[in-house]
């Protein structure tokens, strides 16, 4: 099953996520078959810690990826950013 899900990167202490989409069957951070997008929990403020493409987020839900659960609050997070 293909899922979208966080790939973390980073120093220690200093995480960074990309917004994969990968084969379940794939450790966390190993191969993966599209990013699209990142998560910096530690970005300075004024700089962008969140950006997700959501074209291709829809493209591959239509083709049955999931979301993890993570990715789910991100993209919901996202969306309340844009309105406001």
């Amino acid at each position: 099953m293909v899922v979208i899900r966080l790939s973390r990167g980073g120093a220690s202490k200093r995480p960074f996520f990309n917004v994969v989409v990968a084969d379940s069957r794939r450790s966390r951070d190993g191969k993966f078959i599209e990013r699209v997008g990142f998560y910096d929990p530690m970005a300075p403020q004024g700089h962008e810690s969140l950006r997700i493409k959501m074209d291709r987020i829809n493209h591959w839900q239509g083709r049955g990826a999931k979301l993890s659960d993570t990715v789910v609050r991100l993209v919901k997070k996202l969306g309340t950013q844009k309105t406001v």
